[in-house]
């Protein structure tokens, strides 16, 4: 079996690096998130991604998947409610005016709200359903299942600090209250833009 693991372990660790690494809604709020809030108010947020990613990758893994493919409504369920709740965070992110916290209420993402929200996330489920059902690094399912969770957490942390460090460094230009308003509509825009693929599979219904 380890013949076997290591010598499929490179096409693994691949495929989570361009899914981590690629935009998409998480990547785009970290990067917000880095010049709204800078690199260490977002930690929450970016350790709560990679743990919702592992526990949804566990959770497929180790039999959701199969509920899905016996109740396809869950899947519009699921479509409906990404669509919603993107759209509210789409909107909180085009709103954000400034780098100031007021009044408590511009905040980053928790890490249980990180987490909660893989739950939602079209790009998350297309990731770990693809690692679930197409990425074969053993014949033994739950081995193939706990791997890919360890490498979406060992690979994919890092790849998806690089775009709250990205928006961090990016916090002096923007300083400017303009220059943040253009950036944060154009960050709601791309999480727009984000469920596209979504809209266009419930429209060909």
């Amino acid at each position: 079996m380890l013949p076997e693991l290591f010598s499929a372990l490179p096409a693994g660790m691949l495929f989570v690096v361009v899914t981590t690494i690629t935009p998409g809604p998480n990547n785009t709020m970290l990067l917000a998130s880095g010049v709204n809030f800078g690199f260490r108010r977002t930690v929450p947020h970016i350790l709560g991604i990679s743990a919702g990613v592992v526990l949804l990758m566990l959770s497929v893994g180790f039999g959701l998947g199969e509920v899905f493919r016996h109740v396809p409504v869950l899947y519009v369920v699921l479509e409906t409610a990404s669509i919603a709740y993107l759209l509210y965070l789409a909107w909180k992110i085009g709103t954000s005016g400034d780098l100031k916290v007021k009044g408590g209420e511009h905040r980053p993402m928790r890490f249980h709200e990180a987490i909660a929200f893989q739950w939602v996330n079209p790009k998350a489920w297309m990731m770990v359903l693809t690692a679930a059902t197409t990425i074969r690094l053993s014949a033994d399912f739950g081995t193939n299942t706990m791997v890919m969770a360890l490498l979406f957490y060992v690979i994919g942390l890092p790849c998806i600090c690089m775009w709250a460090a990205f928006g961090t460094g990016m916090r002096r230009f923007l300083s400017n209250p303009r220059r943040l308003r253009v950036f944060n509509v154009a960050m709601a825009l791309s999480l727009l833009v984000s469920l596209y693929p979504m809209f266009a599979h419930v429209l060909r219904r």
